[in-house]
């Protein structure tokens, strides 16, 4: 039977629901001692003073250490592979604890006691006095001439990007019509139902282990090495089971301080873990973007001329730094052709938490700018938006000129037709009735595509080892890390594909540890069934073929007459059982004279991309008078390729949606203008969506077989939240004629634009 394609249960699905998976807080280690951190009050100055002594004075307190008590050189955290070369580098702006104050909730002290009640009450013990500079929290703020530098000698730029192919001034001429406009995103974090937590402790080498909800394990170790200054093979990272993630845990955000806390209590165990407003604002965020686009076209639709200008705000610290604007840019450039194009972008930093990596790294920002602005110039030229996407959309066979990647498989073309007909978008799009009235209707579509990985831009390396045991079962070992998106599910299924057994005899070991797991970069970038598959599918490989060879020994029948079917070595040409793979196996484990256990052990540098594409339809009923947007028909279609698990699959489309419906309509964290002060950094007050809040969700692939991917599929973690936004934004369009280039669309926003368009009266 195959397995590719199936819809089987979740391998850790039954641990999960019987409360038998081991997270982080679950883990106990005796002599545990917790570790709280004191942090800034301000958002941008100096600590002049601070007064730890009656902090240690109190009972149960084990240590006290402040911005004095740390290396003194700083450090990177984002996750991104190591690179020899200082030009591709992510930037080393971080200290363990710091003097100089970025944002409120910056690191100063941290305590270390017996118990978290106790390391708590010995923050209020700590006294401090600033001194506070005016905040900078635009882009304008921190770019206008005089401003402070958030870190000496960059003028408060991070970075620049950008790209130019082709005479764009005179694609510009020769365009009949060019529009141009801006827009803005939001702020918005993670959410993940796990906070952010980790342990420490010393071996009795030296070495120290930290336990971690990472995504990236193996370079979680890097940056610890280097955050402490000592050799990398000195840190030991391990990774339980993950509470979610959604890129927020791709970088180094409590290990390296409670690494380093553990060599201050000689070894002991010390566990740091952030509160729900901690991880509002002391780990990462969506970076909030600008955008500036013009768009030059022939009256009949066609793209002629693209440009378009990126200001990122990214906060205090670099993280993921210009890599997510580049990305950004990237990806406006591989959706439609055009003759000319160009993108510039600049990183900002400001006295904001620190933005980083969240799921679609930039692309649900741009594809609200590009997609929202698409359906303007179709409105202003007549034509229908569909229609416009078809005609302008990239097709099989392009291959980036700047990064090299060829398009091998596109199936936007097929998404598009299949949510047109799906949505009834004619029809509805015909019946001018449905926009009248304080309750008006409408529909709207958007269309991404987002790569498989990160080649050539960044390396990707993946492992996998399997080991055969003597009854023909396998045990699989992989560095990529299930957070939750069923990874290690769709390993299981590629083994038993490959291999020629049933799913159950592939047993995979969920946990992550840097000392025996193969190195893998990590779950990001929509890579792991990309990336790792391929190196999963290798070892696999590798594994049958030395079955089948030790079998023609055993039985004479040539290795190339035979293949295994459900747990039997059969006859490839007409299917005839020969013997079940347990004989096999048993007899490469005890044969005394011919004893050899099958093992396998892949490295694989994955040289290629694939472009995964989609869109999303979307049909809303907007009430006038309340500002209030009902969405009543949402269908996202995604061509990822071959798709390995169905039900899987279609688990991550309906939280991609979820997430990007909430980004359109609802999540935005919100500062003091004056302060920086964070006004929503819980869950009470932060508007994440519920179950309640969410529509049914259509979910829909298309299956263009990916010749680069190993079992044919490409990415498809993070495509989901990337259009819904755009979608949404064009159905209140179609419904309202308003056009709207600010997220989040919340009644407010919307009932002062139809106030000012006249669609509603003002009061008073």
């Amino acid at each position: 039977m195959k397995s590719v394609g199936r819809s089987i249960p979740r391998v850790d699905a039954v641990a999960k629901v019987k409360g038998a998976a081991k997270y982080v807080d679950d883990h106990f280690v005796p002599g545990m001692l917790y570790a709280k951190v004191f942090r800034s009050a301000i958002a941008n100055g100096w600590v002049k003073r601070i007064d730890v002594s009656k902090a240690k004075a109190l009972p149960g307190v084990v240590a006290v250490v402040t911005y004095a008590d740390v290396p003194a050189h700083t450090f990177p955290t984002a996750g991104h592979p190591y690179s020899k070369d200082p030009a591709h580098q992510d930037v080393a702006d971080r200290n363990l604890l710091t003097r100089r104050l970025r944002l409120v909730g910056d690191e100063i002290a941290a305590v270390v006691a017996v118990d978290e009640l106790t390391a708590q009450k010995a923050l209020a013990l700590i006294e401090v006095e600033y001194e506070e500079y005016e905040p900078l929290l635009t882009a304008e703020a921190a770019l206008k001439a005089g401003a402070p530098e958030i870190h000496a000698g960059r003028g408060n730029v991070l970075g620049r990007g950008g790209y130019e192919l082709g005479d764009l001034a005179q694609a510009f001429v020769e365009s009949d019509c060019v529009f141009s406009d801006a827009f803005t995103t939001q702020m918005v974090a993670h959410c993940a139902m796990e906070n952010y937590s980790a342990y420490a402790y010393m071996e009795e080498n030296g070495r120290i282990v930290v336990v971690s909800s990472t995504q990236i394990p193996h370079i979680c170790r890097r940056i610890v090495g280097q955050a402490l200054g000592i050799p990398w093979g000195r840190v030991r990272v391990i990774k339980p089971y993950i509470g979610g993630g959604f890129g927020g845990k791709q970088d180094a955000v409590v290990e390296p301080l409670v690494a380093f806390l553990t060599t201050v209590v000689h070894g002991r165990p010390v566990k740091l873990e952030f509160t729900r407003e901690e991880s509002f604002i002391a780990s990462r965020v969506r970076h909030p973007i600008a955008f500036k686009i013009k768009t030059g076209v022939k009256k009949d639709g066609t793209l002629l001329a693209r440009e378009l200008e990126i200001v990122s705000i990214n906060g205090a610290y670099a993280s993921h730094g210009q890599s997510i604007a580049n990305n950004a840019g990237t990806k406006y450039r591989q959706l439609y052709a055009q003759q000319a194009i160009k993108c510039q972008s600049t990183s900002v930093y400001t006295n904001l938490p620190s933005a980083g990596a969240m799921r679609g790294y930039g692309i649900p920002q741009v594809m609200f700018a590009l997609e929202s602005h698409m359906d303007d110039v179709a409105r202003e030229l007549g034509i229908d938006p569909v229609d416009f996407r078809l005609k302008n959309i990239i097709r099989t066979g392009y291959q980036d000129p700047i990064s090299g990647v060829k398009v091998l498989s596109n199936g936007l073309a097929e998404c598009l037709q299949k949510g047109r007909e799906i949505i009834g978008w004619d029809a509805k799009k015909a019946d001018a009735s449905r926009r009248k009235g304080t309750k008006r209707r409408g529909v709207g579509v958007a269309c991404f595509t987002y790569a498989s990985g990160t080649h050539p831009v960044g390396l990707e390396v993946a492992g996998a080892r399997i080991v055969m045991n003597e009854d023909g079962s396998v045990q699989l070992q992989v560095g990529a890390t299930e957070i939750g998106q069923g990874s290690d599910t769709v390993f299981t299924q590629m083994v038993a594909e490959t291999v020629g057994i049933p799913p159950s005899m592939v047993h995979i070991l969920s946990e992550q540890d840097t000392d025996i797991s193969p190195v893998d970069l990590g779950s990001y970038a929509s890579r792991q069934t990309y990336i790792t598959g391929m190196a999963v599918r290798k070892a696999a490989e590798a594994i049958k073929a030395k079955v089948l060879d030790y079998a023609w020994g055993m039985t004479d029948i040539p290795a190339g007459a035979m293949d295994i079917v459900d747990g039997w070595l059969v006859y490839k040409h007409n299917g005839e059982g020969i013997l079940p793979i347990g004989e096999v196996a048993l007899d490469a484990h005890t044969n005394t004279a011919y004893c050899q256990p099958f093992t396998a052990d892949v490295s694989n540098n994955a040289r290629v991309n694939a472009f995964a594409y989609g869109c999303t339809f979307v049909e809303v009923e907007v009430d006038l008078l309340m500002g209030k947007v009902e969405v009543l028909e949402i269908h996202n279609v995604h061509d990822s390729g071959k798709i390995i698990n169905p039900q899987l699959a279609a688990g991550q489309v309906h939280g991609g949606v979820s997430m990007g419906i909430g980004y359109a309509l609802y999540e935005q964290m919100l500062f003091d203008p004056k302060t920086g002060k964070p006004l929503i950094h819980n869950l009470l007050d932060y508007k994440l969506m519920t179950a309640l809040d969410t529509p049914e969700i259509g979910v829909h692939f298309v299956e263009p077989y990916e010749p680069t991917g190993p079992y044919g599929n490409k990415a498809l973690g993070e495509p989901p939240t990337i259009t819904p936004a755009p979608a949404i934004r064009n159905a209140i369009l179609d419904a309202t004629g308003v056009a709207f280039n600010d997220l989040p669309l919340t009644p407010q926003r919307l009932i002062a634009r139809f106030q000012a368009e006249g669609l509603i009266e003002k009061e008073g």
